[in-house]
Order: structure tokens, then sequence, then C-alpha cells
């Protein structure tokens, strides 16, 4: 299967919300995030890739099947660029079809890094499967966050 990796334009604003609403719907992540968060992401798209950059994954027929967001930091403990992959979604139709596979040697080939650096939830099994056969490492540190003051609604509510 051909598969197209290109960065996001101003035209693909309905698919990436609609994609984007569903991977935060899904056991992928701890919480859905509210509404203006997806508004946002796609503003800051639009406005740079300075700190945030958006790949669409298509098929050969210009179907969109999936999405990366990459945000790119400069960490003293890597000697250089980080790009975390911090969003990681391939609609559940094209799942197990090794479109992220594809999509990581993509990156290290076209973004290139000293460290790249991503999360996934403790049960994703198959996430990191995939991430360990790709030689990610689990990390032992203990990450601490303080949101800002918007409320963030949990799966539950």
């Amino acid at each position: 299967m051909e598969l197209i990796i290109r960065g996001i334009r101003p035209e693909d604003k309905k698919t990436f919300l609609e994609m984007s609403r569903e991977f935060y719907r899904s056991p992928a992540v701890l919480h859905d995030v509210p509404e203006s968060f997806h508004e946002e992401a796609f503003s800051e798209l639009m406005r740079s890739d300075r700190y945030l950059d958006c790949r669409f994954f298509e098929d050969g027929s210009g179907e969109v099947i999936g999405y990366a967001l990459l945000i790119k930091t400069f960490s003293r403990e890597a000697g250089g660029v980080t790009i975390w992959v911090d969003e990681l979604y391939v609609r559940p139709s094209w799942q197990g079809k090794g479109i992220a596979h594809r999509f990581f040697a993509w990156l290290e080939e076209n973004i290139p890094a000293a460290r790249y650096r991503l999360e996934t939830e403790p049960e994703n099994e198959r996430a990191r499967a995939l991430y360990n056969r790709l030689g990610y490492t689990e990390l032992p540190y203990l990450q601490m966050l303080k949101e800002r003051k918007t409320t963030v609604p949990s799966k539950e509510s």
C-alpha cells in the first residue's frame, strides 16, 4: 500500500478536528480535552511549525487515514533537538497495517533529532510493543505537571 506523509494545510481543518476528537475519545489517552483545545492546536499549526508540527497520513487514493502531532524542543540532556511524538493516531480501519511503523521510519529519515520521545498509557500494550520493537525504551522518570486553570474533563464525566 502506498503511504503519503505530508504536512497539514489550512483546508485540512475539518479533518484534523475530526481525527483529534476521535483520538481524545479513544482508550489511548487518559481523558478527553475541552473543545477549545482542538481549535487552539489547529490555530497554532497554521501560525507556525516552530514548536508544533502535524503530519497527515494518506493512502494512495488521498484518503486521510491518520496523523502525528510533533512537538519540537531543545534538550541539554540529549545534546540537541528533541522531537516529541505527542499524538499518533491511525484510524481504526487502518490499524495493524504498518502505518505507525512506516511513519517512524519516515520521521527519523526526514526530521533528524538528537532524541525522539513519546508517551503511552501503560495499558496500551500494542503501542508499547511497537515502540519497543522500534528501539524506544521506558524512562525511569516520574513526570509531574501543573495544569492551567481550565478544567479538563475526565473520561468518567
